[in-house]
């Protein structure tokens, strides 16, 4: 029997190389041997490709191989750079294209696409770098619109990296500074006061062109005033699976994490985060190629309907290998 070769891409130039290293460690792991077989491809933070220890240019890697799966995460992996090369190559992968993938970790791109689609959310303002000399005069301005607690973020970044809470007007300003001394673009958003919900999509799953995930509520630990990059590396912290939220509330998130994967022409599979507020749900980002460790958001939502995260790594690799049967 003829076996696909497989190669796991992980780490990666990114803030969140030590995630994505975990991550293709499981997906390592639960890649079916009779069907497949899998290499490890780990990616320095430097940007060189490791195959057995050993420097190999990516095309050299990449001739050798049938398909890829991409257990990256930050931009080199969500916003298209890999999926550029892979394309390049004419080698199939998990997860979404290159410029839906783009679009999708680009906040204020994906808040366009998606207000235009209804999709309710936070006021916010994108704010550039040539906004560092005038904080003050931007942050009252910004107040003027909404407020009166903000949440700080960079544009293009995942996992919570980066995010900044400016607690009221007075201190906006500096919070601001903060950021665009780290970041070229930011996204400042009204702070909705509510509960973390999120969830996950898997398409052609289950007998359904896009399944949707139970919903997984987050908990912060209780010294966090958000699910911070530090959290969300905690197993210990609170995740509630299935969620205590009400029947229409539950389906009322299914249906939103539907649209943005389809409005934002995803592949695949992604998840979507949601603040579930006083007065409704507001929708805040999409990730295109979640964190697959142990404990995370998609497993537990896995495990709650009695999936094997085995089944569901297989399933997202057989897409993949049917795509080059059909080029």
């Amino acid at each position: 029997m003829h076996k696909y070769r497989i190669a796991v891409l992980r780490g990666g130039p990114s803030e969140e190389y030590e995630v994505s290293l975990r991550t293709g460690e499981s997906v390592l792991a639960a890649l079916d041997r009779e069907r497949y077989e899998p290499l490890d491809v780990v990616i320095t933070k430097a940007g060189e490709w490791l195959k057995g220890g050993r420097a190999h240019a990516p095309h050299d890697i990449l001739a050798s191989i049938d398909a890829a799966f991409l257990a990256l995460h930050g931009a080199y992996g969500e916003g298209g750079t890999v999926q550029r090369l892979l394309d390049s190559a004419s080698v199939p992968y998990t997860g979404s294209r290159a410029f839906p993938s783009a679009i999708a970790l680009n906040k204020a791109l994906t808040k366009n696409r998606l207000a235009e689609a209804g999709v309710r959310m936070p006021r916010h303002m994108l704010v550039g770098a040539s906004a560092r000399d005038n904080v003050q005069g931007l942050a009252d301005s910004i107040a003027e619109l909404f407020g009166p607690k903000y949440i700080v973020k960079p544009i293009n970044s995942g996992s919570s990296l980066g995010v900044r809470i400016a607690e009221n007007r007075a201190v906006l300003p500096a919070v601001l500074s903060e950021a665009l001394a780290e970041y070229e673009q930011v996204l400042v958003e009204e702070y909705i006061a509510g509960r973390e919900a999120t969830c996950g999509v898997v398409s052609n799953f289950r007998m359904q062109a896009l399944y949707a995930l139970p919903i997984v509520e987050i908990i912060p630990p209780n010294d966090a005033p958000f699910f911070d990059y530090q959290a969300k590396c905690n197993a210990s912290a609170g995740t509630i699976c299935p969620s205590t939220l009400s029947l229409r509330e539950k389906d009322e998130l299914a249906r939103l994490a539907r649209l943005a994967h389809e409005t934002l022409e995803l592949s695949q599979y992604s998840r979507s985060d949601f603040i579930v507020g006083k007065d409704g749900i507001y929708f805040l980002e999409t990730n295109t190629l979640p964190w697959l460790t142990e404990h995370t958001p998609i497993q537990k939502a896995l495990d709650a309907v009695g999936c094997p995260y085995e089944h569901f790594v297989n399933h997202l690799v057989a897409e993949a290998v049917e795509n080059r049967r059909e080029r």
